[in-house]
């Protein structure tokens, strides 16, 4: 969205770039005021209710100026760079102050530094639009005898950790990915500063987290005895437990973690939860598990317990079709679907998010191997598109990765159950007549009344847990 204003300067506003939201968040400027454009060149990233999104300028010139500094949430359709185009790019940048909290000018970059916003706070993505006008984040105290001093730690930091001595700051842009400068500016790192081991001289994740590792304590020297009697010395600073001289941290919650909490609010108290559980021995799960990374079939796949219980899932709905359904509250009408859009719960560096593999009924297994691998990284990148998130019928949420055993998870709006796979553990069970240890865990289905009754919810559950305990029924009921 563009506008061609007096002098041959456009202004770029901001688009919509998720289906009807009405504002998004400036995360990160990748220009600078005097800085060349190309059609298609990424300006900036910005994240919306539902994900981040690189925005690219539509056309060639020179930046002129940056409506709004990073950490700003701005409506849709407000203009947020100005770019120069044609017999305008040519002619000088007349002088304006700096954008508050913008990135470092020529005349003052001290205080530029000052007004940098601090690392964002993790999000989830979530559903739905929230109204507001364009406002700035709160800003914490200054912050610039830390950020000042960021540059000549990073480098002290990268001689220590076995690096060498750390590089001379470039002349141009330090090469990074998205994710890796999101993760710098949180660990407070000066990319700058930051020796690249990737291809191309690409910083990676690793060269930013070796950049704030802690150096090794240097060996003591032998100190004499103290004194039978004396006093037991106060504990070092290394090993004392410090605590945050503010009592209380305030985190606005915008974005994405706002439109999260509206939605599983309105979730929990407009849909009835039921939650069973069942508790399965998946021992012979985890055989074909390993037999199938020997397939060829699935050479370069990634393959782990989650893909065969997402496909017993799907065995499941197949033989309980009604199960996969959505409640239209208008119409007062049960709406079953007759494809399955499966949600798979993903943990990343901006929170928890739900994209869905579409139609992954029809996917053989290792397509839906292939998919899952593919959803999990993109989430990772944080290149999940708002698309990905949308039009979900039943969800996977996985929380045995993080050693929990179960739990009661809340629906994802519009859909009709989630499925929570606990902690596969050895456990004792009684297996042909004599206490064996067995690889077990705990699956719990929480599902919508309306939709689903008990006896069909009990079906459901029951058929996933059956699969896993002998799953070679995936080829009898298939």
């Amino acid at each position: 969205m563009t506008t061609m204003t007096e002098g041959s300067v456009r202004e770029f506003k901001m688009p919509d770039v998720g289906e009807g939201l009405t504002e998004a968040e400036i995360l990160k400027w990748y220009v600078q005021p005097g800085d060349t454009v190309t059609d298609g060149q990424v300006v900036c990233e910005v994240e919306t209710a539902k994900a981040a999104v690189e925005l690219p300028i539509p056309y060639d010139g020179v930046v002129r100026e940056l409506h709004f500094p990073e950490g700003t949430t701005v409506d849709v359709g407000t203009s947020i760079i100005a770019v120069a185009v044609g017999d305008a790019a040519a002619a000088p940048e007349p002088a304006q102050a700096p954008v508050e909290g913008a990135a470092d000018t020529a005349t003052a970059p001290a205080e530029a530094e000052e007004k940098k916003p601090e690392g964002r706070q993790p999000v989830l993505v979530g559903y739905g639009v929230s109204t507001s006008s364009t406002r700035r984040r709160p800003r914490k105290g200054a912050q610039a005898p830390a950020q000042e001093a960021s540059a000549a730690s990073a480098a002290i930091q990268a001689e220590m950790n076995g690096h060498g001595s750390a590089p001379a700051v470039p002349s141009g842009r330090p090469l990074a990915k998205p994710p890796v400068r999101k993760l710098a500016k949180d660990l407070g790192v000066d990319l700058a500063t930051v020796a690249p081991t990737g291809p191309d001289g690409i910083i990676t994740r690793e060269d930013v987290h070796a950049a704030v590792a802690p150096a090794p304590a240097p060996t003591p020297e032998a100190a004499p005895a103290a004194p039978a009697a004396a006093t037991p010395a106060a504990p070092s600073p290394a090993t004392a437990v410090s605590y945050d001289t503010a009592r209380e941290t305030r985190i606005p919650v915008k974005g994405v973690r706002k439109a999260t909490a509206a939605a599983m609010v309105g979730s929990a108290f407009t849909a009835p939860h039921v939650t069973e559980f069942v508790t399965v021995d998946v021992t012979r799960t985890m055989k074909l598990v390993e037999e199938l990374k020997q397939d060829k079939e699935f050479t370069g796949l990634r393959v782990n317990p989650l893909l065969l219980i997402a496909k017993a899932l799907l065995v499941a709905i197949k033989r309980n079709p009604d199960v996969n359904a959505s409640w239209d509250e208008a119409a007062q009408e049960i709406v079953v679907k007759h494809y399955v859009n499966l949600g798979i719960a993903a943990a990343t560096p901006r929170g928890l998010i739900v994209p869905n593999i579409k139609d992954a009924h029809a996917k053989t297994l290792p397509q839906l191997a292939g998919s899952l691998g593919e959803l999990v990284s993109t989430a990772r990148e944080g290149k999940t598109s708002p698309a990905a998130m949308q039009a979900g019928t039943v969800t996977i949420t996985n929380v045995g990765v993080f050693g929990v055993d179960t739990g009661t998870p809340i629906l994802n709006p519009g859909e009709s159950a989630i499925l929570a796979v606990g902690a596969i553990k050895l456990q004792p069970w009684v297996h042909k007549g004599k206490v064996k240890p067995r690889q077990v865990t705990t699956l719990a289905l929480s599902f919508d009344h309306r939709l689903v009754d008990g006896e069909l919810g009990s079906k459901v559950l029951a058929d996933v847990a059956a699969v896993l305990e002998q799953p070679k029924r995936l080829i009898s009921w298939a």
